[in-house]
């Protein structure tokens, strides 16, 4: 029993101090990352980058620039930006450098032929790093609009 606990333990303990330890997520404070990619959503199929600045090991602010292909028959051509703040769970949680888990909020604009309007929501995503500086990310969206994006993101 005592080598049970003690394995369950260093499992904890371990996992916590491998995800704290000078790894290659979130970003650091004052480092910044390029995403960029694609997607679909209940307004037609978006291509977008943004760029992610660390205010704090946690916290994200990023400004994003978007358009979407529209939908035949369904949607129309638009584009839009937004600002999204981000608070990245890996230190809280625990979990491995390599991997970046984060839920925020986001408030923006878009334009097309449908007009004018307001762009406002949450948003929750993660990412996975094969190295120091490229990884795949995916973000799941909800708000004034439902969508899914996919694709890279490069620290600077």
């Amino acid at each position: 029993m005592k080598k049970i606990i003690l394995i369950v333990a260093l499992s904890i303990f371990g996992t916590g101090l491998f995800a704290q330890g000078g790894g290659v997520a979130p970003l650091a404070k004052g480092e910044k990352q390029l995403n960029f990619g694609v997607g679909f959503s209940t307004k037609g199929f978006p291509i977008y980058a943004s760029m992610d600045f660390a205010l704090h090991k946690d916290i994200t602010l990023t400004p994003e620039a978007h358009m979407r292909l529209p939908v035949p028959g369904y949607s129309n051509f638009s584009g839009g930006a937004m600002v999204k703040a981000d608070y990245h769970w890996n230190y809280l949680i625990g979990i491995p450098s390599n991997w970046d888990f984060y839920a925020g909020a986001r408030a923006g604009f878009n334009f097309g032929t449908a007009g004018f309007y307001p762009d406002l929501g949450v948003q929750v995503g993660g990412r996975w790093y094969w190295d120091e500086k490229w990884g795949l990310n995916v973000e799941f969206a909800a708000g004034t609009g439902f969508g899914t994006t996919f694709g890279l993101s490069m620290k600077l």
